[in-house]
């Protein structure tokens, strides 16, 4: 390929995703692939990482090729279908697959038939694919294994190293986190690697504000509940260690009436999209979770961090907080302690003390997701949801927020006190020409 081709192809992706210029990971990213040398990427979620390694790989790939060239591993579904947004958004004319538990096998196994040029997947997903003989994977050159540790600590090893094992072309493999603590296994087989680092994340990130919360032993939910009030409308994420502490704080806020959403990596894989969805939207502004989702998921700017249980690393708190005072904003992080929590030694200074106020209950957000059981296979898009919404719905444009179109259903944004009233106009009403479920998103 000629430097007009890649030339045109760069500033077009550039204006394709609808940014000024590549920021300083990016270029260099761009400028260390040409080197002999893997690459490891150490940058905080936020700071532009998937871009730059996606644009270094783009920079190796062959147009007309016939098989696959590239893999990206990745350790969530979300964090696969974050990348395939962004690969698509780029709109190259290089194929792309997406491969995670909970999606189809047959049309992932009929997508891999057709070579894609690059192919997003999950070890264990993919690691199934090989073994079946429904990729070929023998001429692939470049392997990103993003966010590698996570993966690492998800117990992917094995699928990991089955898979590097089958990848016997590969002579560039791009490494990302958003630490650098954890050690590169042998199987990886990557010594010395160029290592990119950028904004590196630290507890005492001036952009981060870290205060304490005091409860009593017995009062740490309604600590938790006070807090929300105090935060009021704003978004935030309140991180547990285990799925049944997340649990146990979602029934507690129920029963007080507290709009919220949890997710963690036991919901099903449709539940954790609609979950999503919901925060990305402004349906939710309250989101219980795991370390899941500490990074890897599209999600907007978050100003407000809870610690409601400690992390149990340093590098799980730096991930978790990761998610606010990004790209230059700012943002906090609050830990909810009792009297048998310590703050850890490597919070240093310790954060300062917030005293808590009598406020009145955060208010039910001003959206509500309606579920359209119509998505792309179904040939419809955004534009077509709108029109639907308007005319049938009688909706005003400012009423339609957010919409997601998945392959087979969509979410949509709809003001919470029209949505009820919006159902009973559309639900007998069809979408180019065919009848679709429609109901409010729980």
């Amino acid at each position: 390929m000629n430097k007009e081709i890649k030339k045109y192809s760069l500033e077009s992706i550039i204006k394709n995703l609808n940014i000024d210029s590549l920021n300083e990971i990016q270029l260099a990213a761009l400028e260390a692939v040409k080197l002999k040398k893997d690459l490891f990427l150490i940058s905080p979620t936020g700071t532009g990482k998937t871009l730059a390694f996606l644009l270094a790989l783009i920079s190796r790939l062959e147009y007309g090729a016939k098989y696959v060239q590239a893999v990206i591993l990745v350790p969530t579904r979300e964090l696969a279908l974050q990348i395939e947004s962004v690969v698509r958004q780029m709109k190259t004319s290089f194929s792309v697959t997406c491969c995670y538990g909970g999606h189809s096998v047959q049309v992932e196994k009929n997508s891999l038939s057709q070579f894609p040029d690059i192919v997003i997947a999950t070890p264990g997903r993919l690691a199934d694919h090989i073994s079946r003989g429904h990729v070929n994977v023998s001429r692939v050159q470049t392997l990103v294994l993003d966010e590698f540790d996570k993966s690492l600590e998800m117990g992917f090893d094995e699928e990991m190293e089955y898979i590097i094992g089958n990848l016997k072309a590969v002579n560039k493999k791009i490494l990302t986190s958003a630490t650098e603590g954890e050690a590169i296994p042998v199987f990886v087989g990557i010594n010395n690697p160029i290592k990119l680092k950028y904004q590196s994340e630290s507890i005492g990130n001036n952009l981060l504000r870290l205060q304490q919360v005091q409860c009593l032993d017995k009062e740490k939910l309604a600590c938790l509940l006070k807090l929300l009030c105090n935060i009021a409308d704003e978004p935030c994420l309140v991180f547990c260690n285990h799925r049944d502490a997340v649990e146990r704080l979602s029934a507690y806020l129920e029963k007080k009436n507290i709009i919220h959403d949890y997710f963690h990596g036991g919901l099903e894989q449709v539940d954790r999209e609609k979950t999503l969805a919901k925060f990305r939207n402004g349906s939710t502004r309250i989101l219980i979770a795991t370390d899941l989702a500490a990074r890897g998921l599209d999600i907007p700017e978050i100003k407000f961090i809870i610690h409601f249980q400690l992390a149990m690393t340093e590098d799980a708190f730096v991930h978790r907080n990761g998610r606010t005072a990004r790209m230059k904003a700012e943002g906090t992080a609050i830990l909810l302690l009792n009297k048998t929590e310590t703050i850890p030694p490597y919070i240093n200074p310790k954060p300062e003390v917030l005293d808590l106020k009598e406020m009145p209950l955060p208010s039910a957000p001003e959206w509500e997701t309606l579920f359209v059981g119509k998505g792309k296979k179904d040939k419809v898009n955004k534009i077509d949801l709108v029109g639907f919404l308007s005319k049938k719905g009688q909706l005003e444009q400012n009423e339609i927020g957010l919409i997601e179109v998945k392959d087979y259903f969509s979410y949509v944004a709809v003001r919470r006190d029209k949505i009820k009233s919006l159902i009973k106009m559309v639900e007998s009403e069809k979408i180019k020409g065919a009848k679709a479920k429609i109901q409010i998103a729980r």
